[in-house]
């Protein structure tokens, strides 16, 4: 249920219109399920705006929004004071230009899907008073989210594991899963077909660490039976500056792949992949459940709170994947795993199954529930000094 409001405030006046402003950018780890909300509230009557940074912008092309809105944003690093100081001012200037743009568009709710690209958004949102909802894609509570989460509306998560999230948010949490892409909804419950003459790899190398995986995975598959690498047909994500020395790599070791920075048409490779490698960001990790395809995830392995660790580890548990930790990968121990998985293949159907029984896939339509609940819910009038990074965080009640 949404959250209660505070007491002792005023109500904002009715919005204009069925208006959502959806803060989201950085990666597609957050655009993606921004994205499929989006659809899912678009085909409800609402009109989108989305709220994002220069990077998110740029990646936008295919976004359902009426309007995107560019606010400026940049990442807190708290150990480097001079950078914290300069992402503050950043964040600050920000907030300002949503406060305007919020002011033009008076939407019904604020949604932010974390990452500091959000921040700016909901801040400004939260300083008008506004109806918010953050969503936590991982299954560890993000910096972002952890910042806005005492003072927003209603706190919706992928998965019943938030780490991180203190006991009173924890409490409030709605678990709504992760929205995926209706290309991606579509392939639930459509079943596995186990390989047999040709072995189907996709490889998605992911938007952060993506280079280990782009040099590493042709010199492990390089090192299969002649037997195995016959077999296989690879799809393969990688970094344009790796782009070359993948192909030449299968090349050389008589591979059929297919290398490019970005594949489109991802619901189609995930739907006949035999196996997917990866990283495990919080889309992987569900879009892999709700198609239930079997999994060799390497977490990053730079990651301050471990969140793709935490988010593996739930398809690992579930016998749904293979974890290999970034501090165990060699070319030689995923020659080794990789041979392991191949030449089983009742262990990959196993394993299919097990990643479907996690699969949720209307992950978007209970977001937009939640969503279109806060939205009929009366909120407090503007917070006085909202959380902005480099100054004391009291923003409201605790």
């Amino acid at each position: 249920m949404p959250a209660t409001p505070w007491p002792g405030r005023a109500i904002l006046p009715e919005p204009a219109g069925r208006t959502v402003v959806i803060a989201a950018g950085g990666t597609g780890g957050h655009l993606f399920p921004a994205e499929a909300l989006a659809r899912a509230l678009m085909a409800r009557g609402w009109r989108i705006i989305l709220a994002t940074d220069a990077r998110g912008a740029a990646h936008a092309g295919d976004f359902p929004a009426e309007k995107i809105v560019r606010l400026p944003a940049a990442t807190i690093r708290r150990r480097d004071p001079l950078s914290l100081a300069r992402a503050a001012l950043t964040i600050a200037s920000g907030v300002m230009a949503g406060r305007a743009a919020l002011r033009a568009a008076n939407p019904a709710v604020v949604v932010g899907f974390g990452g500091y690209p959000s921040l700016p958004a909901l801040l400004a949102a939260i300083s008008q008073g506004r109806r918010t909802v953050i969503h936590e894609q991982n299954a560890v509570f993000g910096r972002a989210n952890r910042l806005l989460a005492p003072v927003v509306t209603q706190v919706a998560c992928a998965f019943p594991v938030l780490a991180k999230a203190p006991a009173r948010i924890a409490a409030r949490k709605v678990v709504t899963g992760n929205p995926v892409r209706p290309a991606i909804a579509a392939l639930a419950g459509q079943g596995y077909d186990p390989p047999e003459a040709d072995i189907r790899l996709l490889v998605t190398g992911g938007s952060q660490g993506a280079r280990l995986l782009s040099e590493l995975v042709p010199v492990a598959l390089a090192a299969l039976p002649e037997a195995l690498r016959s077999r296989l047909r690879v799809e393969q994500q990688t970094r344009p500056e790796s782009l070359e020395l993948a192909r030449q790599a299968y090349l050389e070791s008589g591979i059929s792949a297919e290398v490019a920075p970005f594949f489109r048409d991802m619901a189609t490779r995930l739907a006949r992949a035999h196996l997917v490698i990866g990283r495990a960001g919080a889309s992987t990790v569900t879009e892999l459940a709700v198609c239930g395809r079997p999994s060799l995830l390497i977490p990053l392995g730079v990651a301050l709170d471990d969140d793709q660790g935490q988010n593996a580890a739930i398809l690992g548990a579930a016998g749904a994947a293979e974890v290999l930790r970034e501090r165990d990968l060699t070319a030689a121990s995923l020659t080794t795993l990789l041979e392991t998985l191949l030449e089983d293949t009742p262990r990959l159907t196993r394993m299919a199954a097990a990643a479907s029984a996690l699969g949720h896939a209307d992950g978007a339509e209970r977001l937009a529930d939640v969503v279109e609940g806060v939205a009929r819910v009366a909120v407090p009038h503007p917070v006085p000094n909202p959380v902005i990074p480099g100054r004391e965080a009291n923003a409201g009640p605790r």
